[in-house]
């Protein structure tokens, strides 16, 4: 196929996802996460999770993705972030049709940040062709040439070791993650809710990898070393129509323990919150919305929209308070649907490196 013939595949493929998610998308809620999810299955307390089953697609739900950052270094300790997330999005309800037929919309995202620069690429593909999918065992997680692929023997509790590529026009990674202990269930056993209402998701992560491999921006490879997440979310409505967003961080402490922390942002002021606690034996602690403050402290203004870049985040009641600060404020993903996201360090009661994301600004 030629250039031509390939963009406008995409641009085909582009315009479906855009239809699928709704014209009026942004107005009703971050990348019309808040519409009616009619004949989609509905997000229920009391699921029980089946590994490696739950690893793969879920297409009677809506959305989903698996999405992993990595915080990174080289050997002079110089700081970089990596990011590779895979989108289903289904455009119509039903079993899956045969074929260019297949209602299942993907989208992949991929970025690498350093202090001075911030790289993004993203692709697109029509489920039913080949071109973009997940298989739970041996796990394989594609979109065109990008992937996230087990490595044998995987091990279904830890979904690890795994290799993660993936590439653009200036830059590109080749990470190898591993995990010695088990993934973690978000919320109440895997059911993690995202207002007071009916809106919620089953959620998973895997908070616990090591990670290491080579880094390239602007034909220059670097090798790395360092510490990844995987957060894995389904869903059909995961927003309510006041929400229009959502705040989130995954935090590494230099004590070993991990937090999962994210607020959906209402109309009214009123935001909900939730979060996991999770010590380095592994066991976990959840947090609810009452127990989080989540204070934005200095806003960067990209695209005439102001992003809090630098926050506050106090849980008292696990005497934690600090301050999150960017590696690069300018991470901007400007994706079909943009956001902010990129690698943060923070200090103060506790230290350590993340990851936010911002959507919905």
């Amino acid at each position: 196929m030629n250039a031509s013939g390939l963009i406008t595949r995409r641009g085909v493929v582009g315009g479906a996802v855009l239809a699928g998610l709704g014209g009026t998308a942004l107005a009703q809620g971050f990348a019309g996460l808040s519409e009616s999810a009619e004949g989609f299955a509905p997000v229920v307390p009391g699921r029980t999770f089946a590994f490696p089953a739950d690893h793969g697609p879920h297409p009677e739900f809506r959305i989903e993705w698996w999405y992993v950052t990595a915080n990174l270094i080289d050997a002079n300790g110089g700081a970089y972030g990596a990011q590779w997330t895979l989108f289903r999005q289904a455009i119509a309800a039903g079993g899956p049709r045969e074929g260019w037929a297949n209602q299942q919309i993907w989208m992949g995202h991929a970025a690498v940040t350093r202090q001075d620069i911030h790289r993004f690429a993203q692709a697109f593909a029509r489920g039913g062709v080949g071109q973009a999918g997940v298989e739970a065992q041996p796990f394989h997680a594609w979109i065109d040439a990008w992937e996230m692929r087990g490595l044998d023997p995987v091990s279904d509790e830890n979904i690890a070791p795994l290799e993660l590529k993936a590439s653009g026009a200036d830059f590109s990674y080749t990470l190898r993650l591993g995990a010695l202990r088990p993934l973690v269930l978000q919320g109440d056993g895997g059911y993690s809710r995202k207002s007071l209402r009916e809106q919620a998701s089953y959620y998973y992560s895997q908070p616990h990898y090591t990670a290491k491999g080579i880094l390239t921006v602007d034909d220059r490879p670097v090798d790395v070393t360092g510490m990844a997440w995987l957060d894995r979310e389904w869903s059909s409505q995961p927003l309510a129509s006041d929400q229009s967003g959502w705040d989130w961080l995954s935090l590494h402490f230099n004590s070993g323990d991990k937090l999962m922390l994210y607020r959906m942002r209402q109309a009214d002021g009123q935001h909900y919150g939730s979060g996991k606690w999770i010590a380095p034996d592994g066991t976990a602690e959840q947090l609810a919305s009452a127990d989080i403050m989540m204070t934005p402290l200095i806003f960067t203004e990209i695209e005439k929209r102001k992003i809090p870049t630098t926050w506050r985040i106090a849980i008292p009641r696990m005497a934690l308070s600090i301050e999150c600060s960017p590696l690069n404020a300018r991470s901007w993903m400007g994706t079909s649907f943009p956001y902010w996201e990129g690698p943060i360090s923070f200090a103060g009661s506790h230290t350590g490196l993340g990851y936010l994301e911002m959507t919905g600004y």
